[in-house]
């Protein structure tokens, strides 16, 4: 089953003026045209995303969350350039069809994408599939990412995306600050991780565009084939390292499925999922890389997760985040703190 295109009635904070936008997607939008249907989707944590209809036109609609946000957060024009830029190379995602800043339409800054028709799964199980077709399809998405990182950022026009080289330092000094300004527990894990990392950072300075949520729930499969179509969600996408992007993808593999959708406590074998060690060979070939991933790898992936959950759980408490489940999801990042710390101490 695939769930992650549901859609449901805009919550009460995520309400927008639907006549104005409406009244703007038409000037602008030589197919659309008749009256307007809106919904929300409610798959998604981070930046509120709106299914909208016209009589012969079906469009996505992304935007700011509402209320006051962490500096550089929620860049909905940094997402809808990069997939711009992705599309004319060929890579899988939506076609980007206009971008808005102005304010007065929906209240934030928003962009407007094709409407793709595929599978997402917020299980990282992904029921439904054979063992053939799970298989086929972490070691396609495991591709996709290769083919990603393949890009030379300058040559696409996106040497300027980020700031190049640092890339593990930088993200550790961002995420760190962002769960202290933000942090809605206390976290013991997080402390640790905060003082260990710093002395443990995984080598390299390369840089590449690098997706920085590149995980199941974050993809579309093909409605029948075992393929990615479709990647989505580049709100924190920026020049870094490629490796940093493997071991995110990965987290899985180290969390329980009652721990944002791991498969941990699977039985991996009979559904068909390739192993954490194929994983990291099949995208080492896919790439041609002679590097790997490191436990300090996963170790700062895990961290960085965590304070993102937590951030989450912070804009549920305030009541403006994209679903309605955030504080709940935000908990998890307790989770991913201690999974990070049982790396630690498993290296002794």
């Amino acid at each position: 089953m695939s769930d992650g295109t549901g859609t449901i009635a805009p919550t009460q904070a995520l309400k927008i003026d639907e006549p104005r936008l409406a009244e703007y997607l038409k000037g602008v939008l030589p197919a659309a045209a008749g009256p307007m249907r809106l919904k929300l989707f409610s798959h998604g944590q981070s930046n509120p995303t709106y299914f909208v209809e016209f009589d012969d036109a079906s469009y996505v609609v992304r935007k700011q969350p509402p209320g006051e946000l962490l500096p550089s957060a929620h860049a909905v024009d940094r997402e809808h350039r990069v997939q711009k830029a992705l599309h004319a190379q060929g890579f899988p995602v939506a076609q980007q069809f206009h971008y808005c800043e102005d304010r007065s339409v929906v209240g934030t800054p928003f962009y407007v994408m094709e409407k793709m028709d595929g599978r997402v799964f917020t299980d990282s199980s992904l029921p439904g599939c054979s063992p053939d077709e799970r298989r086929a399809m972490y070691l396609n998405m495991t591709e996709t990412l290769a083919k990603l990182h393949s890009y030379d950022p300058e040559a696409i026009g996106l040497g300027d995306y980020g700031r190049p080289g640092s890339y593990y330092e930088r993200q550790f000094r961002r995420w760190s600050r962002n769960f202290l300004e933000t942090k809605t527990q206390d976290i013991p894990e997080m402390d640790k991780l905060i003082e260990w990392l710093p002395q443990h950072m995984p080598a390299g300075d390369e840089s590449r565009i690098a997706h920085g949520d590149y995980r199941v729930g974050n993809v579309m499969f093909h409605p029948t084939e075992p393929r990615v179509i479709a990647v989505f969600d580049w709100e924190i996408s920026t020049l870094g390292h490629p490796l940093s992007d493997l071991a995110y993808m990965c987290i899985l593999y180290f969390t329980t499925g009652e721990e944002f959708f791991g498969i941990r406590d699977k039985d991996r074998t009979a559904l068909g999922i390739p192993a954490f060690e194929e994983i990291i060979e099949h995208y080492r070939s896919a790439a041609d890389r002679p590097d790997t991933v490191t436990d300090a790898h996963m170790v700062h992936a895990m961290f960085r997760f965590a304070a993102i959950l937590d951030g989450v759980r912070a804009r549920g408490l305030a009541g403006n985040a994209a679903s309605e489940d955030a504080e709940l999801v935000g908990r998890q990042g307790l989770a991913l703190a201690k999974r990070a710390w049982q790396v630690v101490e498993k290296r002794g």
